[in-house]
């Protein structure tokens, strides 16, 4: 727990989908106490084993377009057509509120979006695969979109890939243990600076 006049910094994780940014997010949640996730709102429907309020703040098109409207987000996105994601100031607000730190799991262009709002009180990491076949296979192995799917996703990586330079920090996760021995001393570095 930090002194309660000093507010929590913010680590983001951004990557293409089926980087792993997910799973090194996860990694530093069980390494630091001190360190809480920040839930997304977004407009699609949960997926198997997904809860309300654990996973993502599930919205319909029109509550997540309302709370655009009445400025309750940090920042948000349309990612694909009527599939809407943000981060509440509410959710940011609810974690700082404890003295913790907040770590975000979210797209790129929410990443630097975070980033340019918090500047010095963020760190911004890219998570990155070795290549677009390792997230090609990544994404097929996982067996949770089409074909159709998986084709836009890679499309969108590659389009999210050129972002790269706008992130404080980028983690190539190419072999898992060492990516997250790096994510964990970079946090650590950032948090106790």
């Amino acid at each position: 727990m930090m002194n309660s006049g000093k507010k929590g910094k913010l680590i983001i994780f951004s990557a293409p989908s089926g980087s792993g940014k997910t799973t090194l997010a996860k990694h530093v949640l069980t390494t630091f106490n001190n360190i809480s996730f920040s839930i997304s709102a977004c407009s699609r429907k949960a997926r198997a084993g997904e809860i309300d309020g654990r996973d993502y703040y599930f919205l319909s098109v029109d509550e997540f377009k309302n709370k655009v409207f009445n400025s309750e987000f940090i920042e948000w996105e349309e990612v694909y057509e009527d599939h809407f994601y943000g981060t509440l100031n509410s959710e940011v607000e609810r974690i700082r509120k404890k003295g913790n730190h907040v770590l975000f799991d979210v797209d790129v262009i929410g990443g630097i979006n975070i980033k340019k709002k918090f500047n010095k009180d963020a760190l911004a990491i890219f998570v990155k695969p070795p290549s677009i076949d390792v997230l090609i296979e990544r994404l097929t192995d996982r067996s949770t979109d089409t074909l159709e799917a998986i084709k836009t996703r890679i499309k969108k990586a590659e389009y999210e890939l050129s972002f790269e330079k706008q992130f404080d920090v980028t983690i190539v996760n190419d072999e898992l243990e060492k990516a997250k021995k790096e994510t964990i001393e970079i946090v650590s570095n950032f948090i106790n600076s």
